[in-house]
């Protein structure tokens, strides 16, 4: 099973929604193979609590203006650390940088095809990119130590 393309569309909105409002790493997974209860997960951070909360409301608006699309669940928004949107075809996950980096939800996901965005999206990986890659290699020797 792969990701419709209602789900597909829905991920490149918050994107580039969440890419205007400058968030970083922002990287798609198709989880549908592993998930039953969603297709995508989209995952984006910011470096303030501040900044959480506006890309979260960007997301929600553009997702609600372009598509008609309103989550079905929205957590995590007091405390502006790590927001989750679920919007059933899709889970939007925004995270202040240090959670993103604590919880490394990359790995988590890494067998998972990651997603096509828009190129304004894409242009965004850093830090916690980075830091998958170097977590992903440090599980890779401590394999090969064992």
């Amino acid at each position: 099973m792969t990701a419709t393309d209602r789900s597909l569309e829905l991920i490149s909105v918050a994107a580039q929604a969440a890419a205007d409002k400058l968030a970083h790493d922002i990287v798609a997974y198709d989880v549908s193979d592993v998930l039953a209860i969603t297709d995508a997960f989209l995952l984006a951070s910011a470096p303030n609590d501040r900044q959480v909360k506006g890309i979260v409301d960007e997301v929600e608006e553009s997702l609600n203006k372009k598509l008609g699309a309103k989550p079905a669940r929205r957590e995590g928004e007091r405390d502006g650390r790590w927001v989750l949107l679920d919007y059933v075809d899709i889970v939007v996950h925004v995270q202040h940088s240090e959670e993103r980096v604590f919880y490394a939800l990359e790995r988590l996901w890494k067998d998972c095809p990651e997603l096509e965005l828009p190129e304004d999206a894409k242009a965004t990986r850093g830090k916690a990119a980075e830091h998958a890659g170097e977590a992903e290699r440090a599980d890779e020797l401590d394999g090969e130590l064992n």
